[in-house]
């Protein structure tokens, strides 16, 4: 069995100091929705209470699906960075950027100079600093993670994402090569294909995204963005149907008015002899609404196995 912890969105605080000329634009707009909202609803205490219970799962794997900061000034990568190592080394963590990683173009980089070894495929070395850099691949048993970028620049009021044609055409190649090894495959992207949301927050391509994993397949996508939990299930070839998670804020507290704070776990076992050899089950562990304590809130089967005959 491999076991695989989801993070997503800390929003990790508080915000740094700026120099005036760093809060034009959409990061002024930023910094007034951080001290009116965010850093009343989010806290490092919340955020060490559930990191702690991750620690005590012990989990093979952790994978951080976006938003370690706020409104992209250079400093916050350094505070993604320590968190990041809070939860295990880079071949232990992989983390795929969200839309406030993103936040402004002249610091849309920070999470590839910064977090390159939790964002490096195998096999690859030093920085990571291209648009190329995604998808990338990790195989960790008989697990393929597999990290897609959907993190741009935007306009303010805008939390838009986009995956682009290249990086589409790459990932469908992934996945295809994934598929003949055998491996289950776990797509890592901050903007869910599916679900609804309002248009300032979409997926751009999110109807081509859907298509190509039609196509193409894959046994798990994982998400944030939205900071609500989310099991919608999306068509795959053969008939079958894949999987798409979203995890609640990883910095939400038990009265948070979204949805109280907390992460999820995946068990996927092989089972042999079967046509379609998987069973993956969901575990959601976080706060309770008025409960401080973290424990198991819901379990639910994604996946079972079918057999061969």
């Amino acid at each position: 069995m491999f076991v695989l912890a989801h993070v997503t969105d800390a929003h990790l605080g508080p915000l740094p100091r700026a120099r005036f000329a760093e809060l034009a634009g959409k990061r002024a707009l930023g910094v007034i929705n951080w001290r009116r909202g965010r850093q009343h609803r989010f806290n490092i205490a919340t955020i060490d209470l559930l990191v702690a219970d991750i620690k005590a799962m012990a989990p093979d794997h952790i994978a951080v699906t976006g938003d370690l900061v706020n409104v992209g000034l250079a400093a916050e990568f350094a505070t993604g960075l320590n968190f990041l190592r809070s939860l295990g080394e880079g071949s232990d963590v992989t983390v795929v950027p969200g839309n406030h990683d993103a936040y402004v173009r002249s610091t849309a980089h920070h999470s590839l100079l910064n977090w390159g070894d939790y964002m490096r495929g195998d096999g690859v070395n030093g920085d990571v600093t291209a648009e190329s850099a995604f998808p990338f691949v990790r195989r960790r048993g008989q697990v393929a993670l597999v990290g897609v970028s959907s993190a741009i620049p935007t306009h303010p009021f805008m939390a838009t994402g986009k995956v682009g044609r290249e990086q589409r055409e790459r990932l469908g190649r992934v996945l295809d090569e994934l598929a003949a090894e055998g491996l289950f495959r776990v797509v890592l992207i901050h903007h869910p294909p599916c679900g609804r949301r309002a248009a300032n927050k979409r997926l751009i391509d999110e109807e081509a995204v859907r298509a190509l994993l039609a196509r193409h397949g894959a046994e798990l996508v994982i998400c944030g963005h939205d900071h609500v939990p989310m099991v919608e299930m999306l068509p795959g070839p053969n008939s079958g149907l894949i999987p798409v998670v979203e995890a609640p804020s990883f910095a939400a507290g038990p009265e948070d008015r979204h949805w109280p704070g907390g992460y999820h776990l995946y068990r996927i076992e092989r089972v042999p002899d079967a046509s379609f050899p998987w069973r993956c089950t969901l575990e959601a562990r976080g706060f309770q609404s008025g409960d401080a304590s973290v424990a198991t809130r819901t379990v639910r089967v994604l996946s079972q196995a079918v057999s061969a005959g």
